[in-house]
């Protein structure tokens, strides 16, 4: 489609909001809301420009819709950034008219944590709108979604070990682990605690020292992980670290992180195949958080270990994706892809069935 909507690659609703008197400035995108309200995080980042931000919370919104929809949940895609330092720009002003702009929409996007928001963040966010999840559990909350993201990518490496190799042991195995914060020095624990060798990076020289003390890994570069001699390669920092670069480089037989957007074109999920590697398609294999905010919004409220038990599927889930690239004869990333819309679109159909007057 061309025209002016051509840039929202097929969103329902994308939301700019400004309140000059703290200094928000944030963009809400909805990709869609046929499976449920879209449920994704808000992102409080330093982006260089509105562009920049528009692009990624695009891509973003459009992945959350997909790792709902991959991963059972009667929820749409949504995504929100915040443009601006968190070390700085943060105060609970700025935090409370974001919470009003989420409010404005009526629950048809519900908000979480992300890069650079935290479960107090989220406290302050609900105190202007309903429609916040991954509060402290102080404040009704299920706490801090990247426990569970953690542990499904922990869960999503055992599975795409199995299918390599034949066995999901880690013992022995050597991982290269890119980005050790939220989510990342959270699986170096399971991963080391199950006796697998580690290689970590991160653009935090401290951060990345202090999780190899802990866990015995060893230290590279951030620009020279992806290239590390490993059974696994895992991103988990921000997208787009697999491209023309870095794919010729990679010594790894499989590829699987925590990141968003790890392929900088769809078309890299392709390269990935033709050069033997096994891609984890980031949206099924990351979706711990998702299905641990999700579980927010039963009637009874949050429950970790139900939360939990839903994110020991997503090996499972994996398993049905390779089967069915291999059936399809396409890309794992593709197959992901399609699985994701085939859902979308029939149980949207049903839903305005059922919804007609």
């Amino acid at each position: 489609m061309e025209g002016p909507f051509s840039v929202l690659d097929g969103h329902e609703q994308v939301v700019f909001g400004n309140d000059p008197q703290t200094g928000l400035r944030c963009i809400i995108a909805i990709y869609s809301t046929a499976l449920g309200p879209a449920l994704g995080g808000t992102r409080f980042y330093p982006y260089a420009s509105e562009t920049d931000a528009l692009v990624d919370v695009l891509r973003l919104s459009k992945a959350m819709a997909y790792k709902a929809a991959c991963a059972g949940l009667d929820l749409g895609g949504g995504k929100a950034v915040i443009l601006g330092d968190p070390a700085t720009g943060k105060t609970e002003g700025l935090l409370r008219a974001y919470g009003r702009i989420v409010q404005s929409l009526g629950g048809r996007y519900v908000t979480a944590c992300d890069v650079g928001t935290y479960p107090a963040d989220m406290n302050v966010v609900k105190r202007e709108t309903r429609w916040a999840s991954g509060a402290d559990t102080i404040e009704g909350g299920s706490g801090d979604s990247s426990v569970l993201t953690a542990y499904g990518t922990y869960v999503g490496i055992k599975a795409c070990l199995e299918r390599v190799f034949g066995s999901d042991s880690l013992a022995g195995r050597h991982v290269a682990v890119q980005g050790v914060g939220k989510v990342g020095g959270k699986l170096v624990e399971h991963l080391a605690a199950e006796g697998a060798r580690l290689t970590v990076a991160d653009v935090d020289e401290e951060a990345a020292a202090r999780v190899a003390e802990r866990s015995g890994a060893e230290i590279v570069g951030n620009d020279k992980v992806s290239a590390v001699d490993a059974d696994v390669f895992s991103p988990n920092a921000l997208g787009a670290v697999l491209d023309d670069t870095t794919i010729p480089r990679l010594q790894c037989r499989v590829v699987a992180g925590a990141a968003n957007n790890q392929l900088l074109e769809p078309r890299h999920g392709d390269a990935l195949g033709e050069a033997g590697i096994l891609y984890a398609p980031d949206y099924v294999i990351n979706a711990g958080g998702l299905i641990q905010v999700a579980d927010e919004l039963h009637r009874d409220g949050p429950n970790l270990a139900r939360a939990r038990g839903r994110v020991e599927g997503i090996g499972r889930r994996l398993h049905e994706v390779f089967e069915f690239a291999d059936t399809q004869r396409i890309s794992t990333e593709a197959a992901a892809e399609l699985l994701a819309e085939r859902r979308i679109a029939a149980i949207g159909r049903l839903r305005r069935f059922y919804l007609r007057p």
